[in-house]
């Protein structure tokens, strides 16, 4: 029942894995397909799951927890009693399996890439990570794309063939307009009754205000919420150096900008907007993970198994891979 650290290694240029590294995004989003993607990801996170880059992570193996008192001593398991000399109990399934439902922008800010691939790209490469992670993990994943209205809902299955139609639905290329989180949070919120884990995967590009009304909605609903901030270095950086024209995407309108003359500005409003983002996050009991598109992926999932453990759960069932 000792849980082991974790190590990451990830392919060089000759096709060697070197000990130690992640795996390279860009290496990563050159695979043009998005299910193999995720698979690639997830088997690199299970090669490097026995040294952590994160110090005092871990995972345990396990289909039991601890014996609490209260529960019932029907369900100890007596055999593994004799040889740990501790008193576990069987888990049953709603224990056991998890109900993940990811909701994913597809605005049109989503598809800005500055490094040779767009934040849906990458968006939807953590999305499909994620799902084929959870489905090896026999749990039920569901999906909810959005942009300023609901693209395409998959309810959160476990079943031959629903990964697939999963990963088609995230195949779809991003194309809409503004980010709008009310009429997903809305259909989500009056469809999945039962508590479930909600993954939203946005820019976040959209009044603070309203982005705070709507997660509010969501968490009163009762269900657990984990955020993963999507964001180009350029977009953090704002490390443009000729005054060129500007094209918002989502309003269409063209703006003539100096950086050296308009980057303090933009940061400062950047980080204002950031800033008041988690702390919304950190009032309503929501996960909160930031990410830019250069971060490598394998990441996502330690956020992931971390965030439920930080829940209060006593362990995180993690089956391996094989």
């Amino acid at each position: 029942m000792n849980a082991p650290t974790a190590r990451f290694e990830t392919a060089s240029p000759s096709g060697r894995r070197t000990a130690g590294s992640l795996i390279d995004p860009q290496t990563l989003m050159s695979i043009k397909n998005l299910e193999l993607r995720a698979r690639v990801v997830v088997e690199g996170f299970w090669h490097g799951m026995h040294r952590s880059p994160y110090h005092g992570f871990s995972v345990e193996f396990t289909e039991y927890r601890q014996y609490s008192p209260g529960d019932d001593p029907r369900y100890l398991d007596w055999r593994l009693y004799a040889r740990t000399d501790r008193y576990f109990i069987k888990k049953f399934e709603d224990e056991t399996n998890l109900r993940c439902c990811l909701l994913v922008d597809n605005s049109r800010s989503m598809t800005y890439g500055s490094l040779g691939w767009t934040k849906a790209q990458y968006a939807n490469t953590l999305a499909a990570t994620l799902a084929y992670f959870l489905y090896l993990q026999g749990d039920a994943v569901g999906l909810l794309t959005f942009d300023e209205r609901i693209r395409e809902y998959l309810p959160a299955r476990h079943r031959t063939g629903h990964l697939r139609h999963l990963m088609l639905r995230l195949e779809q290329p991003a194309g809409g307009k503004a980010t709008d989180l009310a009429a997903p949070l809305k259909r989500i919120i009056e469809t999945v009754k039962k508590r479930a884990l909600m993954v939203l995967i946005s820019d976040l590009l959209a009044p603070i205000e309203t982005l705070e009304k709507n997660l509010t909605a969501l968490t009163a609903s009762g269900h657990d919420v984990l955020l993963f901030h999507i964001l180009d270095p350029a977009e953090l950086g704002f490390h443009f150096e000729k005054a060129v024209m500007f094209h918002d995407v989502e309003s269409e309108r063209l703006l003539f900008i100096d950086p050296a003359t308009a980057r303090k500005e933009y940061l400062k409003k950047l980080n204002v907007h950031n800033a008041a983002i988690q702390t919304a996050c950190q009032k309503l009991g929501i996960g909160y993970r930031r990410f830019a598109t250069d971060r490598p992926l394998e990441l996502a999932l330690f956020d992931f198994l971390r965030e439920r453990m930080q829940r209060g759960k006593r362990t995180v069932k993690v089956r391996p891979y094989a």
